[in-house]
């Protein structure tokens, strides 16, 4: 699919608020109602727009704890991997899992109520997954930016000289 400025313009508000209504959608992309609606609706069908969320305050459901878990598995074998991998999805507190290069194998963010909530994960769940060898934490003290919106060129102008 082919996309142009204002299907770049499109992307960036709806990464930046997914509830703006297709009335103010049109008019910060200087777009008229109708045009802008098919034009969100074909980058839906495309599947650049996967789906839309919410982003919700985790103080406020007592979700106060967050850590990072690097994890190292004993053998790099086909069965080892999709057991752990397996194993991982069925863990809710896991909100992200990512392959690494380096010195780990995959990187976990957890999110939990508190220290006691942490160590029941590690305890209950993450330490009775056989093909883990080594886990390494790291705590969050403070998320210093978290951004939804992708890092493209919207259209801003190149910087200059």
């Amino acid at each position: 699919m082919k996309i142009d400025i204002i299907d770049l313009k499109i992307l960036k508000a709806l990464q930046e608020n997914s509830k703006i209504t297709n009335i103010e959608l049109s008019k910060k992309i200087g777009l008229s109602a109708a045009p802008t609606l098919g034009r969100v609706q074909k980058l839906e069908k495309s599947g650049l727009i996967e789906s839309y969320h919410a982003k919700v305050n985790m103080a406020h459901l007592d979700l106060g704890f967050t850590a990072l878990i690097q994890v190292s598995l004993t053998r790099q074998i086909s069965n080892a991997i999709q057991n752990f991998i397996k194993e991982i999805n069925a863990i809710d507190s896991v909100v992200e899992c990512y392959q690494l290069t380096g010195n780990f194998d995959y990187q976990l963010k957890v999110i939990v109520k508190d220290i006691p909530a942490f160590d029941r994960l590690i305890t209950d769940k993450l330490s009775k997954i056989e093909e883990i060898r080594q886990m390494q934490t790291l705590v969050v003290l403070s998320t210093v930016k978290s951004s939804p919106v992708l890092p493209i060129n919207y259209g801003k102008s190149k910087p200059k000289k």
